[in-house]
């Protein structure tokens, strides 16, 4: 499986990067780091139990995929980018972050878990 598709059908490669950066990544990012930061850090006298509160959530949030690694993934880069964007304060930033590992994942083959077509 690696880089299969890239090899195999780089334009829908480059079709799919670009879909899941502006359809599927930018959303996310808006709601769990950007709506989530915005709505809920008052709340939490931790700064550390807030980033791991939204990397929790973030990981739940990819609970259909039924697939523990997955989730494990997911909770990794919940934290990247909760830190990403705590630094920060950049949707912008955080969303490219985001697509360049989502993008990276795909490219190496792990896309069908993820959801991705092949």
């Amino acid at each position: 499986m690696l880089f299969e598709l890239l090899i195999n059908k780089p334009l829908l490669w480059v079709l799919l990067l670009f879909i899941y950066s502006v359809f599927s990544v930018y959303p996310q990012e808006l709601l769990y780091r950007t709506f989530f930061f915005n709505r809920y850090k008052n709340y939490f006298k931790s700064e550390s139990l807030f980033l791991f509160v939204n990397a929790i959530c973030f990981s739940l949030s990819h609970l259909f995929f039924k697939n523990s690694l997955v989730l494990l993934m997911t909770f990794i880069g919940g934290l990247l980018f909760a830190l990403t964007f705590n630094k920060t304060k950049s949707t912008l930033l955080v969303s490219i972050e985001h697509a360049i590992y989502g993008s990276w994942l795909f490219t190496v083959g792990m896309g069908a878990m993820l959801g991705f077509p092949t």
